[in-house]
This record gives C-alpha cells, sequence and structure tokens, in this order.
C-alpha cells in the first residue's frame, strides 16, 4: 500500500470513529412511576422531563390531536390552529421534543427511535387522559416526518387518524451530491459546528406569508436559529427515513401541501405522497406556505384538518383545494401565470 493509501485509509477509520453526538434515554432517572402529564409539563418513559403545551375545548373532546412540530420550532407552532379547533371541540396536546424548546440538552438531535418513544408514550398518557375521545397524531415539517416515522414502525402508537402538514421528506435519497458529502464530513468532524442561514436566503426563502407571525417567531427565545452540523445530518436521516416508509402507514391520512412551499421540495412531497394506501386524503393549496398552519389563509387548512377528524357526509375538504398533483409538472400546471409584460421584463 502506497504512502496516500495509508493516509486515505487512516483517515476514513479515524472519522468513523466520530460519530455525531446523539441524545440518550435519561437512564438514572429510571424507577420512577411511569409517563404522565403534569401541570408543567410531560414526564416521559425515562423519566425525561419535556415541554408539553395544552389547548382544551370547555367540555369532554370527541377529539384530541397530538402534535410534533418543525425543526428549531416548539410546541407553540399549533398555537393559532389549536385556539381555533379548541372552539370547536377539538384538544390539542404538543410536545416540544428532545432538543427543542424547554425539553432537555437543546440543540442536541436525539435519534428517531428515541423520540418515537417519547410519542408512544404521550399518546398512551392522553389517551388515559380521555378515554372516550379518539385520537390523531399531527406533525409539521420535521414533525410530520417523525408522525410518518411513528406510523410507519413496527409498534405504531395507537391513533385512529394521521394529519401532516408539509412533512418534511427531503432526505439523502433526493439531497444533491455536494450536500450529501459536506454533511457527513461535518456532523463526523465539527459536529458542534453552527450552520446559520446566510442573510440573503433569509431575504429570499419565506416560510409563511404570515409576516407578523413570522416576527414573533424572531422573537421568541425558545425559537432556535441556526442548527448544529449534526442535528442536521440527524434530520436528513430521518426525512429519508420518512420518504421511503409512507406506503406502510396503515390509518386514515391526510397530507396538506403548499405550492409555495420554499422548504421541501415538490419532488419528494409528490414521491413519497403517492406512496399513501388509497383513500389517503391530500389537499394542495394554491396560496399555502410551508408553514400551514400559520399563513394568512391558514383558516381554510384548520377547518380542512377538522373536517377530517369528524369524517363529515360534505365532500373534503371544504376549502374546495385541489388534491397533491401526482408530477412535479403537474404541480407546475397549477401554479399561477405571470402576466405577459412581467414575463417579458424579467427576459424570459
Amino acid at each position: 500500500m502506497n504512502r496516500r493509501a495509508l493516509i486515505l485509509t487512516a483517515s476514513a477509520a479515524a472519522l468513523a470513529g466520530c460519530a455525531p453526538l446523539r441524545q440518550r434515554p435519561d437512564l438514572a432517572a429510571l424507577g420512577f412511576r411511569g409517563p404522565r402529564i403534569t401541570d408543567e409539563g410531560f414526564v416521559s418513559f425515562d423519566g425525561a422531563k419535556l415541554g408539553l403545551m395544552r389547548w382544551l375545548p370547555a367540555g369532554e373532546p370527541a377529539w384530541v390531536v397530538v402534535g410534533l412540530h418543525g425543526m428549531n420550532d416548539y410546541s407553540n407552532a399549533y398555537h393559532l390552529a389549536a385556539a381555533w379547533w379548541a372552539e370547536r371541540g377539538v384538544a390539542t396536546y404538543a410536545l416540544d421534543i428532545r432538543g427543542f424548546g424547554r425539553s432537555p440538552e437543546r440543540g442536541v438531535w436525539a435519534p428517531t427511535d428515541l423520540v418515537l418513544e417519547d410519542v408512544r408514550a404521550l399518546v398512551a398518557a392522553v389517551r388515559e387522559r380521555h378515554p372516550g375521545a379518539k385520537l390523531a397524531l399531527a406533525g409539521v415539517s420535521m414533525g410530520g416526518a417523525l408522525a410518518i416515522a411513528a406510523m410507519a414502525s413496527d409498534d405504531p402508537p395507537p391513533v385512529d387518524k394521521l394529519m401532516l402538514f408539509a412533512p418534511a421528506v427531503w432526505g439523502w435519497s433526493n439531497q444533491p451530491l455536494p450536500n450529501r458529502l459536506s454533511l457527513w464530513v461535518t456532523a463526523h468532524t465539527v459536529g458542534q459546528w453552527m450552520v446559520k442561514p446566510p442573510d440573503w436566503l433569509a431575504r429570499h426563502v419565506m416560510a409563511s406569508d404570515n409576516v407578523d407571525e413570522l416576527r414573533r417567531m424572531g422573537r421568541d427565545p425558545l425559537m432556535i436559529w441556526g442548527a448544529r452540523s449534526d442535528a442536521i445530518y440527524g434530520l436528513v436521516g430521518l426525512m429519508e427515513r420518512a420518504w421511503r416508509s409512507t406506503g406502510v402507514i396503515k390509518v386514515p391520512t391526510a397530507w396538506f401541501y403548499g405550492a409555495n412551499d420554499q422548504i421541501i421540495p415538490r419532488a419528494p412531497t409528490v414521491e413519497a405522497a403517492a406512496r399513501l394506501k388509497p383513500g389517503a386524503k391530500t389537499a394542495y393549496y394554491a396560496r399555502g406556505y410551508h408553514l400551514l398552519l400559520i399563513d394568512r389563509q391558514a383558516e381554510r387548512v384548520w377547518s380542512d384538518a377538522e373536517a377530517f377528524l369528524r369524517d363529515s357526509a360534505a365532500p373534503w375538504p371544504p376549502s374546495g383545494a385541489p388534491p397533491i398533483p401526482s408530477s412535479v409538472a403537474a404541480m407546475t400546471a397549477l401554479d399561477p401565470r405571470r402576466p405577459r409584460k412581467a414575463a417579458q421584463r424579467s427576459g424570459l
């Protein structure tokens, strides 16, 4: 073996031994009296104290939503939708996923299977608290990927329905090669390195058209801005798992996606949604962005979600939104066309 090959082999071995930092169960807390909802939050299966928000109707709910938030967000992602649902008799319990909000080891990625144990424990606790209600698991973006992984697992939580709001399905299979290489190297060498979006990206990529809500989020101290490189690596792995596994989900599912989503690309969304079992419902919003639950047209999404839960006899969705198209080309065909003069001015 020549000198260069020896150096490369040694370097590869060293890199392989540098695993990204991951959270682990709080084994020291084993022996406690079990998962439970408290006034302060949720005590999970291993005794870890996780953040939890709840919005409850005046009476006992017929439906309860267990909500999972997106990357760098926390349970408050549901504050507008959940308050609206509560006025209509639907309760919501939204979790601060490990590493986010008020939950432990803020900013450090928790392995998917560890988080899924939290989800199973929370669903069980909510069922115990509301024995007469039906339950739906809901996920926004990263939370949608977690919800897919949970319901596609060998031990899915006992919920009656699944709601996915722009789920994050942009995994390794759909990432450009430079992304894959740089993420692997940085996660395994400088996993603690904080990746922050450049200013130009923040100016040109909108997560929602609700500017007031985006500003509120920007002032919220529980939000995380930027992410460790090993957390991004973990997220992409989760998105790959979700992208591949939609076809084995057994419960009734509704998938909501916006035509203006600049975060999760169209191609993996179309591919993953197409794998859903026959009978699954999808809705495609011409004025929807990535954060569908806070958009200016969000009430249409909230209403469609409520109608999905209640199995209304009226045609679904009540908003009239079409289903997610079967191809990116079909999506593009639905996009509003720019006026002829504007196209000419742009040189197109």
